[in-house]
């Protein structure tokens, strides 16, 4: 069996509280959930909401229509004779999703219609799409509590509309009421009593149950799924994209044809797009998925891989990592200083691992960068050399004005100076600094991502960590900075990162 995926991050991941994607940002999203994801189809606006949708949409149309796109691409249109039609037309769209009651409440309450008047207004929407050559799918909204509260309404309308060339009955549980088994009961009464239409099952994650219900209505037979990136969605969000991949291709053993290998960098994309953090323990795309804590768990991977499951970070374009702190074992610190390229004899390693220890046991933040210097520490009783060292710096901001750094560091024994104007001290102080590295002809890394950590409580005198994410020359790595003024934490990391890369 194969599983198609229609992707939605552009309509209901939009609907996301505090999320607006500019049309440029939906253009590029859309490429990549097409190119580099090969989703089955993606849902990207919603007809007449606005001048800036419109926009979006139309952009997204104009790039796919050379590239065999178009009818994977849909927008999501209303009951209203051809008026949503013709929105979706002019923007250069050949899908139309539309949105009918699932829910005797919903049509009674907030149409003031009787069923009968509500599917005589669908079969109008029908005619005018079938003339202008519109394909359709139609979304039940409120189709769960619909089944729960009104099935006879529900078998009203599949009856009523079931030989209009609908091509998809998609199936949404609008609330994110439902339970496995309630979504496992009726996909099998919507598969049983309608087996020759199509179904698509559509879940909000409002009681923690969409991935579960997935699967329910997988194994119930239903053959289309709706996701978002990263769980985008109103309220709860809707069941996200890396979720449904475990579910599909190891549980099942189904056909899917989604990129994995690219889930990761789409989603980080994703992620900056719509200002919306990935939590670290999201599984597959968060940050510490595939970091190993426990000594034991590492001292099992070493040996046979003892603790690993199927899925494997390679998969998902990720490598496994072995966090250091006060689990860690030999085992972590050996896979850490595999990766450094640093070896030690036994004794060395028994000194390490202990001073590795007793730093995570004061909470002391531990990376594979902070080895090297642990090492020193250890073994020769002082801190690696520092090639480069900053001699004095001044930071300055201003209501209206940019912000002004003047830095001299030192680079082997010889000083330089620079002056800069930036967006922020933090900026002017890198412009300086690279205005030096500029002129000395060196090369600079690029920085990939800036978090700061601060402990909650409000205290004004707390102090401040900066974790500044850093490329270069190919290699991704993480530096971290402890200081109470936010701008200093973040130079501190700046200059660890720098000595990093002179010792390497």
């Amino acid at each position: 069996m194969k599983i198609s995926v229609m992707d939605t991050t552009l309509r209901d991941g939009e609907q996301t509280s505090g999320v607006s994607f500019t049309a440029t940002e939906k253009l590029n999203i859309a490429k990549l959930l097409l190119e580099d994801l090969n989703i089955d189809r993606i849902e990207v606006a919603s007809a007449r909401v606005s001048e800036g949708e419109y926009k979006g949409a139309k952009a997204i149309f104009d790039w796919a229509k050379n590239r065999d796109f178009i009818d994977r691409i849909e927008v999501l249109g209303f009951v209203d004779g051809d008026i949503s039609l013709k929105w979706i037309e002019d923007a250069g769209g050949k899908v139309i999703n539309l949105l009918t009651k699932g829910s005797l409440n919903h049509c009674k309450n907030q149409l003031r219609k009787t069923p009968e008047e509500h599917i005589a207004d669908i079969k109008v929407v029908m005619e005018h799409s079938r003339k202008m050559g519109m394909h359709v799918n139609i979304y039940l909204e409120d189709w769960s509590n619909g089944m729960r509260n009104s099935p006879e309404y529900v078998y009203q309308m599949l009856d009523g509309l079931k030989g209009e060339g609908i091509e998809r009955f998609m199936l949404p549980d609008t609330l994110g009421i439902l339970n496995h088994q309630e979504t496992y009961d009726f996909c099998v009464d919507m598969k049983t009593r309608y087996p020759e239409l199509g179904f698509d099952f559509h879940a909000h994650n409002d009681y923690d149950l969409a991935t579960a219900n997935v699967y329910s209505a997988i194994k119930a037979g239903i053959s289309g799924i709706h996701t978002t990136i990263n769980g985008l969605g109103e309220r709860a969000g809707n069941v996200p994209l890396s979720s449904v991949i475990g579910i599909v291709q190891d549980h099942f053993k189904y056909e899917l044809d989604v990129e994995v290998k690219n889930l990761y960098l789409v989603s980080k994309f994703i992620e900056s797009f719509s200002g919306i953090r990935i939590p670290a323990n999201k599984p597959l795309i968060g940050e510490n998925v595939f970091t190993q804590t426990s000594g034991i768990h590492a001292d099992g991977d070493q040996k046979d891989n003892l603790y690993f499951n199927d899925l494997l970070p390679e998969r998902f374009g990720r490598k496994r990592q072995y966090a250091l702190g006060k689990m860690s074992g030999k085992a972590s610190v050996i896979k850490n200083l595999e990766e450094l390229g640093i070896e030690l004899n036994k004794e060395e390693m028994k000194k390490v691992t202990k001073r590795v220890i007793e730093l995570g046991d004061k909470k002391e933040t531990v990376t594979q960068e902070d080895l090297p210097y642990i090492i020193s520490d250890v073994l020769r009783g002082q801190r690696i050399k520092e090639k480069i060292k900053i001699k004095n710096y001044s930071l300055s901001v201003a209501e209206g004005l940019k912000s002004m750094a003047t830095l001299r560091i030192e680079i082997d024994k010889k000083e330089y100076e620079e002056t800069a104007s930036g967006v922020g001290q933090y900026n002017a102080f890198m412009l300086a600094l690279w205005g030096i590295y500029d002129k000395l002809g060196k090369k600079h890394p690029i920085l990939k991502d800036y978090a700061v950590t601060i402990p909650p409580g409000g205290r004004i005198d707390a102090l401040v960590e900066s974790s500044i994410t850093w490329n270069f020359e190919g290699k991704t790595f993480k530096t971290r900075g402890l200081d109470s003024d936010q701008t200093v934490a973040a130079i501190k990391c700046t200059m660890r990162m720098l000595n990093i890369i002179e010792g390497k």
